[in-house]
């Protein structure tokens, strides 16, 4: 069960060029449609990239343009380094932010020839404090249909994912437990930790 649960994560996490990180705070100004659309052009640009024939690293330089383009990266680095951005520099933070924006389209643009012929179809959204919640199933071939809850915010000014939840997993979490994980095995050195995280994924 355990192994089915990771691939489903990789897959949905692929299929929606996720983002992560911690839950936003401030003014609220994001409707449900602006929300829904944010997904829908996710999506959209996602299943381009899956349906354009092109070499695997191609595919997963699209996948981290388009986690660039729809993620808060440096709300999400900082989240997911978790305590430990506190003590970090500011260009320690510039590096891992960096290397962190490869790692996950590294890590999750691997999946893409397992995407061919999936779907994400979105089935509503609620407002959530101060965020919403987009509730979608996504479909892959070969698998049974599960949920998928895409969290969003306009926390930073524009539209953007801060965490996606899959069968009630939070991918925020999973990968703040990987990123300190990495970092425990260089005894706490972030700069060791960050060259790993180049070569991780």
């Amino acid at each position: 069960m355990k192994t089915d649960i990771s691939r489903r994560h990789l897959i949905a996490a692929g299929l929606a060029g996720t983002a992560l990180t911690a839950l936003p705070t401030g003014a609220f100004a994001l409707s449900d449609a602006g929300a829904k659309q944010l997904v829908d052009r996710v999506v959209s640009e996602i299943n381009r990239v899956i349906a354009s024939g092109k070499s695997l690293s191609s595919m997963i330089r699209d996948f981290e343009r388009i986690f660039a383009r729809y993620a808060d990266v440096n709300i999400i680095a900082r989240s997911t380094l978790g305590a430990d951005s506190r003590r970090a520099s500011a260009s320690q933070m510039r590096a891992f932010t960096d290397a962190f924006r490869g790692y996950v389209a590294r890590k999750y643009g691997k999946r893409f020839n397992e995407f061919a012929g999936g779907e994400i179809e979105v089935k509503g959204v609620r407002r959530v404090k101060s965020w919403h919640e987009v509730r979608s199933t996504v479909y892959l071939r070969g698998e049974s249909p599960f949920e998928v809850l895409f969290l969003v915010s306009d926390r930073s000014g524009k539209d953007l994912f801060f965490d996606m939840v899959i069968e009630g997993v939070s991918l925020r979490l999973t990968e703040r437990s990987e990123i300190g994980a990495m970092l425990d095995r260089r005894q706490g050195n972030i700069d060791a930790m960050i060259q790993d995280l180049r070569k991780a994924g």
